[in-house]
């Protein structure tokens, strides 16, 4: 009887010791990595990417694209008026109100060219401006995930966050909207760079001002990405995951200081946009599509507006069930081909299958999936699909934050991952030398 109790009381001693021998482990900090080393892996992402972009732009990296409408915008700019200064070298999706020529689109990404276009004039090269851009998102998304892995909401490693982070560069219609300038696809680019921007200031609510101001310069270049300012209201509301009304009146004063921060930044970028609406096209929330010249879809517009359930079914067609054709040549090959409509975003990034089964859901999960559908439903009311294009290429608007669902998903890169990852680059390379 004493030796058992004398046994029981050496093994709690030895389980003492180990939890005492853990806790000083997990106390003692790992030393920080030198800034060098910190900014070695991002740096490389870039200057790769670059390269591969670079090389699939070929020749049309040294010109100007055939859509520099943002060129020409920040031209206006400089002279300090809203209306272009010449008439526009063609008539595709050009404004015309009042007697004179306009960019509708969304005008931050003039605003990003306008030290460019103060030295180079009408000749400033909207690819080359496009392609850097493109490389730089996928140095500023692995960043991203790294975050997520340093506070804890990602267990990914280095290498994982480098891979899908390149992924996202190269498996995803990202490819083919990064090598052509053109002003339909520089939009997507920039508001890319400006939500990994936001992400790295809107996680757990840390920079409510500087996260209002990204948010409110992504929506003047791709105006969805407006209702992703729903991923900072839950990150300040529901910190955990979910709210809690005696944590809200806790930090009462904390949320309200926040929130002022968060929407004083985004009225100082968002007051000038809607005034130069109102000069423009008469109302503050009139972007000027409405007055798109000599454009196909002005009779759908004239019918139904620009959002209206009409347009519900063909975008969803677009964006999900819509699949590669392929063509029979007489005496040839069969050869796959595309609808310039779109085509299902499983096609064009297989992972996205991954989305549906995740194993873990652990607290961004809610919230990047609530992100998303806000920044994607507005889409699947639009007139148009994004005709002309290889994919749906609205879907970029919220691919960053299905990339983060897969991050966080807890799925390894094992068979599955690796065989759907080189089925996404393959299509998509498919995209960059087709389209």
């Amino acid at each position: 009887m004493s030796s058992d109790v004398a046994v029981d009381r050496g093994s709690r001693r030895r389980r003492e010791a180990e939890r005492r021998e853990e806790a000083r482990g997990a106390s003692i900090a790992p030393p920080p990595a030198r800034a060098e080393g910190l900014w070695r892996l991002p740096l490389a992402l870039f200057g790769g990417s670059f390269l591969i972009l670079a090389a699939f732009s070929g020749s049309r990296l040294l010109h100007q694209s055939l859509a520099p409408h943002f060129i020409y915008q920040a031209e206006a700019f400089l002279h300090g008026q809203v209306a272009l200064t010449v008439r526009p070298p063609d008539l595709n999706d050009w404004a015309r109100a009042g007697g004179r020529w306009y960019v509708s689109f969304p005008p931050f990404p003039a605003v990003v060219m306008l030290p460019f276009v103060a030295l180079f004039g009408f000749q400033f090269n909207d690819v080359f401006f496009t392609v850097v851009l493109a490389a730089a998102n996928v140095a500023l998304f692995f960043l991203v995930l790294r975050k997520l892995g340093t506070s804890g909401e990602s267990a990914r490693t280095e290498k994982e966050n480098a891979v899908l982070a390149l992924l996202f560069a190269f498996g995803t219609l990202a490819f083919y909207c990064s090598i052509r300038g053109e002003v339909w696809f520089t939009a997507e680019v920039v508001g890319v760079t400006l939500t990994c921007l936001y992400l790295l200031a809107a996680h757990r609510a840390e920079r409510p001002a500087l996260a209002g101001f990204l948010l409110a310069c992504a929506t003047i270049t791709r105006t969805p990405l407006f209702f992703a300012g729903v991923f900072f209201l839950l990150e300040l509301l529901a910190p955990s995951g979910r709210f809690d009304r005696a944590d809200l009146s806790a930090r009462r004063r904390e949320i309200l200081g926040k929130l002022v921060l968060f929407g004083a930044a985004g009225l100082a970028v968002a007051i000038p946009a809607l005034w130069m609406n109102d000069v423009r096209f008469g109302s503050p929330f009139e972007f000027g599509h409405r007055f798109l010249f000599d454009n196909r879809v002005n009779g759908d517009v004239e019918r139904w507006g620009l959002f209206n359930y009409h347009y519900l079914e063909r975008n969803l067609h677009a964006a999900f069930t819509r699949l590669p054709g392929l063509e029979w040549p007489a005496g040839g090959l069969p050869r796959l081909t595309f609808d310039p409509d779109g085509m299902s975003l499983f096609v064009t990034t297989p992972l996205f299958w991954m989305l549906l089964w995740p194993k873990l859901r652990p607290r961004l999960h809610r919230p990047l999936w609530i992100t998303t559908a806000a920044v994607s439903l507005p889409g699947f009311f639009y007139q148009n699909t994004g005709w002309r294009q290889f994919g749906f290429r609205f879907s970029l608007d919220y691919t960053p934050y299905l990339f983060l669902l897969l991050a966080i998903g807890g799925r390894k890169m094992g068979r599955w991952f690796w065989l759907l990852a080189a089925l996404g680059v393959a299509v998509n390379v498919w995209g960059a030398l087709v389209f």
